[in-house]
């Protein structure tokens, strides 16, 4: 290994072998075995991966679901080995990677916490002696002599994550620790990630919460298909990560203009068909129908969970639409990271004289303001201190 790589991982590629259908007789395998019928599938989740982990590295793995992450942890833990290529690593692994494993649910927390602390390399009297501390972390006092199949699984997140972080290793690996917490718990794993980055501590973390990718790692890697799509500078990552999402939302939410009652469509500030925008670019909305009577039109801009941003029409601002088939709409999109979708109509005279309506238009999306940082809310407001 180089000096200072805590992790060397050179061409890997893992394949398993997936089961077709079950074989349970022999007549069954003498057949397949004459007719050559393989009883299995080969499944490639990880292809040709190499890249090094140096000693202090806050290292991020992100990608979809499917894209190889939590297999390629498990390589590098040791779990799984390798059909190809080598794994190189330095130093002792403290693993946190799939929700269960160690835990016994017909044993109380008590006696898990010892039981998963034993699976560490802990003795009873190590474990003994930190054991309040881990049950502070969790926020488990009142339930730690209850059976572990009582709790929910954020409780049971909270307890395995309490006793991973006191084994004292030199490469911390977690796994989604920050999918099934709740937010207080979230904060107190942010506070502990910090300590850890303070200290230099060598942390891999795979995860979605690209705002964690951001605030904790230095560097880290996009996988798509099993394969590197990216790897760098975390926040390129998380940009890369967030536009492929919403290629694949877009498709997903593709507006179908030959059932709407009449066709809109978005473009972008350079005048392109366009679903993903940056953070206050110009998006133009056209409209155009066959309709007779339209004097007016409006446009309404939702977030995808349905909350209602914005949506001016022709008649509140006193316009006169110039041509009686079509209209265009534009603004900035002065709004922060996410999904969003127009709802669209045409009325007569007046904005309630509705003639034609589009419940859901187009989607579109609206990457984050690099330049500005992150910020909470919807919408940016011009402000200033004093």
């Amino acid at each position: 290994m180089a000096k200072n790589n805590a992790v060397e991982i050179v061409n890997v590629t893992k394949t398993f072998k997936i089961p077709i259908e079950a074989v349970t007789m022999l007549k069954q395998k003498v057949v397949g075995f004459l007719l050559r019928k393989k009883g299995y599938r080969d499944f490639t989740p990880l292809k040709e991966i190499s890249f090094n982990i140096k000693e202090g590295d806050f290292f991020g793995i992100v990608g979809k679901n499917g894209s190889g992450k939590s297999t390629l942890l498990k390589l590098i833990a040791g779990i799984y080995t390798p059909n190809e290529g080598s794994i190189y690593t330095n130093g002792k692994f403290v693993p946190f990677i799939e929700f269960g494993v160690g835990f016994n649910p017909e044993l109380s927390g008590r006696d898990n916490v010892f039981l998963n602390g034993a699976l560490f390399g802990f003795s009873r009297k190590e474990v003994d002696s930190m054991y309040d501390e881990i049950v502070e972390f969790a926020e488990m006092g009142d339930f730690m002599e209850e059976k572990l199949k009582n709790y929910s699984s954020g409780m049971q997140v909270r307890l395995a994550f309490s006793i991973a972080i006191k084994a004292k290793g030199d490469i911390l690996m977690l796994d989604e620790v920050l999918a099934v917490g709740d937010e207080a718990f979230q904060k107190k794993c942010y506070a502990y990630f910090d300590k850890l980055k303070r200290e230099k501590k060598t942390v891999i973390l795979v995860t979605h919460d690209m705002g964690a990718v951001e605030r904790f790692c230095n560097k880290a890697v996009l996988l798509e298909d099993g394969k590197i799509k990216m790897q760098g500078k975390p926040h390129m990552v998380a940009a890369a990560y967030s536009i492929s999402n919403e290629l694949e939302h877009a498709k997903t939410h593709k507006f179908d203009r030959t059932s709407a009652p009449f066709d809109v469509s978005i473009y972008n500030s350079k005048g392109i068909e366009s679903s993903s925008f940056e953070y206050n670019e110009s998006i133009t909305i056209k409209l155009s129908w066959k309709q007779e009577g339209v004097k007016n039109v409006g446009v309404a801009i939702f977030r995808e969970n349905g909350e209602y941003v914005f949506g001016p029409n022709t008649y509140q601002d006193k316009y006169s639409i110039k041509h009686e088939n079509r209209a265009e709409y534009t603004v900035k999109l002065n709004l922060n990271e996410g999904d969003y979708f127009i709802k669209v109509g045409l009325t007569g005279a007046r904005d309630i004289d509705t003639i034609a309506f589009i419940e859901e238009g187009p989607h579109f999306s609206v990457q984050r303001d690099y330049d500005g940082g992150r910020w909470g809310g919807v919408t940016k407001l011009d402000h200033k201190w004093k």
